[in-house]
């Protein structure tokens, strides 16, 4: 994870460095910078700080991965690299009952989003306990 590491520490250092500059660039009146802007950017170089942080400690813990070596092989990669779910269509079903949900409130009908919500913990339960049963049970 030191290659991660290392990808989010300069993209930290790149926004902390254009935070200052797009302040001085958007200076057109006399009250200052635009806030919008600046603030969005002191945020993201605040959290790619953060994720540099968590990647860095979790780096020093675990043992140093083929790609972390200076003398690993791509064949120290092979092997099984985990489960992959094959195709579900769960998640579409989620982001509908999702969608009916916030059409409801955005339309002040609650009914809808009620109606919404129970096809949503349908729906979430569904993709929750997929690999439990059919076609794709384990």
């Amino acid at each position: 994870m030191k290659a991660e590491t290392w990808i989010f520490v300069i993209c930290t250092v790149f926004f902390v460095l254009v935070t200052p500059a797009y302040w001085f660039v958007t200076d057109g009146t006399d009250k200052g910078g635009d806030w919008t802007g600046t603030s969005a950017l002191t945020m993201t170089a605040l959290l790619t700080a953060m994720v540099a942080l968590y990647l860095g400690f979790h780096a020093k813990k675990m043992d140093a991965r083929p790609e972390d070596r200076k003398d690993g092989e791509i064949a120290d990669g092979a092997g099984e690299l985990g489960f992959f779910p094959p195709y579900s269509w769960w998640p579409l079903w989620c982001a509908a009952t999702l969608g009916v949900i916030v059409s409801g409130i955005a339309a002040g009908a609650w009914w809808l989003a009620i109606i919404g919500a129970v096809l949503g913990a349908v729906a979430l339960s569904g993709l929750v306990f997929e690999y439990y049963r059919g076609e794709h049970a384990h």
